[in-house]
């Protein structure tokens, strides 16, 4: 009999020139069973890309919504037709008059290079026949953070690079609000973390508490987590429960038994409803 495969979390650094799917592949050739992702990264971008290994992928939906942090350079006084440097690039020379990039909660168009559909078809398909889509979804995002590293000197150049660092809420498109400094385009884009999840853990591969160490811990007897194996609901009072779970505040949580991640649930009518499985009963 087959042993079964790795359930885990692997960090992966991803390098330039491939895409997100193409690291998916490899490691599913490599390691066996079933990968997933949580969370892409365009081809030109480097840096942190969270996959899912085994049971793992049920936990998907937690890991996509973590924020992000990235290292972006912008070449300023040029535009790119893509916001990145595999797209038409052209000169314009204009400069812009701050460095300051937005924060807090702003809308974004979904640029024509995502896998958004727009009336069934990706809309990077009709990017790349030349097409324009003024129908594009507009986004609510948040920009928590938006650092200017190593601020220049002196009076500002055509094709010079600045730096940035930001901190942004997942579907944030960095591309776009580089090119709020009008006119610059993303020249360099590094993911540095997904919520608690670093680039220093690159290579490594977590366990399923370890990935979800940011969701609160409620744990459980061995009886317990034979019922939430199964599938079944607990009485609430029956648990010691943290404030913030008590509460409702906290919403998903983890359900814990011998260091091992058995479930996230949540608390529905003072009782613990698990919402994800991860642990079968045995």
């Amino acid at each position: 009999m087959s042993a079964e495969p790795e359930t885990g979390i692997l960090v992966v650094d991803k390098p330039a020139g491939v895409t997100s799917h193409d690291v998916v592949a490899g490691v599913r050739r490599e390691r066996g069973g079933k990968v997933g992702h949580a969370g892409t990264l365009d081809p030109f971008a480097t840096g942190v890309l969270t996959i899912l290994l085994g049971r793992a992928t049920r936990l998907q939906r937690y890991l996509l919504d973590l924020p992000k942090t990235y290292l972006a350079t912008a070449r300023l006084g040029w535009q790119s037709t893509t916001g990145d440097p595999d797209g038409e690039l052209t000169e314009t020379g204009r400069l812009p008059g701050s460095l300051t990039l937005p924060t807090g909660r702003i809308e974004q168009m979904v640029p024509m290079t995502s896998a958004v559909k727009v009336d069934g078809e990706r809309l990077y398909k009709r990017a790349h026949r030349g097409e324009e889509s003024e129908d594009r979804p507009v986004r609510e995002v948040e920009i928590y953070r938006a650092e200017l590293l190593d601020p220049p000197s002196g009076q500002l150049e055509s094709g010079q690079e600045v730096s940035f660092e930001v901190e942004v809420s997942s579907g944030t498109y960095v591309r776009t609000l580089i090119e709020t400094l009008d006119d610059a385009y993303c020249l360099v884009l590094r993911r540095t973390a997904v919520g608690p999840l670093e680039i220093g853990l690159a290579g490594q591969v977590l366990t399923p508490l370890e990935a979800l160490s940011f969701l609160p811990r409620v744990g459980l007897d061995e009886q317990g987590a034979r019922a939430i194996g199964y599938g079944q609901k607990l009485d609430s009072g029956d648990l010691e429960l943290p404030a913030d779970v008590q509460s409702g505040a906290a919403g998903s949580f983890a359900l814990v038994h011998a260091d091992n991640l058995i479930a996230v649930a949540h608390l529905e009518d003072e009782r613990i409803r698990p919402e994800v499985v991860l642990e079968p009963a045995s």
